[in-house]
């Protein structure tokens, strides 16, 4: 059955569905397309891992009984690299002992096949409203001159706005997050970038000498962004 639309002005979110059931997969993508949010689709666990770390979607409906990586096994690597997305497990193993085992890898909540529709959707708006209360109670970061919010994604060094690429945010936010800690090229690569990207150590150089010419326009020295030569980089307030 296909739902109406929303009539609320939901602010659009990003789901993926990572199911092999091609007709399961397609009546999700219209349904939830249809209640106002933008829906991606993997067809196995394999494409639904690199989708997960390359899109970062605001919610990820997973199946469990998928060839190569199964849904438990995508669950795992996310919370493993601390992604916490909110993942909602729709599956047709309804035991006691697989929903236990699937909220102890770290799923938001689970459902089992066949479901409802409309219980669906209320569903993957509690969750959304919880990620949306959590990113709204991350501190801004303030270290000397500069304001950096996760919740806005804006930089101001003074009062000064620094206009930056989402990338550029992101690698801004990971290094000024934990001043002091050196993050390698790799890691870095993996927590901006995502998993399986195929870029190299010189993405990252170069998003940092781009990185500290915009700062610098905003008369933040460069030095706070500190090169630790053939090991990575690090943010000193």
């Amino acid at each position: 059955m296909i739902m109406d639309k929303a009539s609320d002005n939901r602010k659009k979110a990003t789901i993926l569905v990572i199911e092999d059931d091609r007709s399961l997969r397609e009546g999700l993508v219209l349904n939830l397309g249809l209640q106002g949010y933008k829906v991606l689709s993997a067809v196995d666990g394999e494409a639904g891992m690199r989708m997960a770390f390359d899109v970062r979607p605001d919610l990820i409906i997973l199946d469990i009984m998928m060839p190569v990586w199964s849904g438990l096994d995508i669950l795992e690597e996310l919370r493993k690299r601390r992604e916490d997305t909110p993942v909602l497990i729709l599956s047709a193993k309804g035991r006691t002992s697989d929903k236990v085992e699937g909220l102890r890898l770290g799923a938001d909540d689970y459902m089992t096949k066949p479901f409802d529709l409309p219980e669906l959707v209320a569903r993957i708006e509690v969750l959304l409203r919880h990620r949306d209360a959590d990113k709204a109670a991350l501190p801004d970061i303030v270290l000397k001159d500069i304001t950096i919010s996760r919740t806005t994604r804006t930089v101001k060094v003074g009062k000064k706005n620094i206009a930056m690429s989402a990338r550029e945010f992101d690698l801004l936010w990971l290094l000024a997050s934990t001043p002091g800690q050196v993050f390698t090229r790799e890691t870095i690569l993996e927590k901006v970038w995502g998993w399986h990207y195929e870029g190299t150590a010189r993405t990252v150089d170069n998003f940092v000498v781009s990185l500290r010419k915009k700062l610098a326009k905003g008369k933040f020295p460069a030095r706070h962004i500190q090169t630790l030569p053939c090991v990575g980089y690090k943010f000193e307030a």
